[in-house]
């Protein structure tokens, strides 16, 4: 299997691809797509050093944040901090419940609702890897000066409040107003196998 192409390369194919392409908002378009890059480059970097030492997933590790910070939380916002469904956080909140990191609790005021918080262990685990986590954010962004992290943290922001705020108009005007179609796995039905009888 080819080894990934470098960002470089990836650039010159592309412009090559789409160079006569005088419509295309090319800005733009790298914004998003080095976005993307970025966050996938990060992550697998992360994943394969200090989260996997803790033998943490990025999810994993995201919960364990979000209820770091926010404290004792009901399920249905773990997931939105999170950025994940709450079938996901079902799975991963068994799973660092069985490692002693999460405890999970009815809510005092609605059984229907599930409080999710961090064990004592859970809380040392944060406090031991958090920095060696930082530290790995000092090195992903190390050829920026201070200056330049603020500014693409700032510009990053205002993406994500462009999307938080204007993003479901956006969709339902594409969308003339309809629902979006459900969500699709990627996978075509299966056709059913040809009769073999005459």
């Amino acid at each position: 299997m080819p080894s990934q192409r470098s960002i470089t390369e990836t650039e010159k194919l592309v412009d090559a691809k789409l160079g006569g392409a005088v419509t295309l908002r090319r800005e733009q378009m790298a914004v998003v797509a080095n976005i993307y890059r970025a966050a996938s480059t990060v992550r697998q970097h992360l994943e394969n050093s200090v989260l996997r030492e803790a033998d943490l997933t990025w999810t994993a590790f995201v919960v364990l944040w979000v209820l770091w910070i926010s404290g004792e939380s009901e399920t249905r916002y773990v997931a939105e901090e999170a950025g994940i469904s709450k079938g996901t956080l079902t799975g991963v909140s068994r799973t660092l419940e069985s490692r002693n990191l999460v405890t999970r609790s009815d809510h005092p005021f609605d059984g229907r609702l599930v409080l999710l918080a961090l064990t004592a262990e859970g809380t040392a685990l944060m406090e031991r890897v958090f920095p060696a986590f930082n530290e790995e954010e000092a090195f992903v962004t190390e050829r920026l000066t201070d200056e330049q992290c603020r500014h693409i943290a700032e510009g990053l922001r205002q993406v994500v409040l462009q999307v938080e705020q204007n993003g479901e108009g956006r969709r339902l005007a594409l969308l003339d107003g309809r629902q979006p179609a459900p969500r699709r796995s990627g996978r075509r039905a299966k056709r059913p196998e040809p009769s073999c009888e005459p």
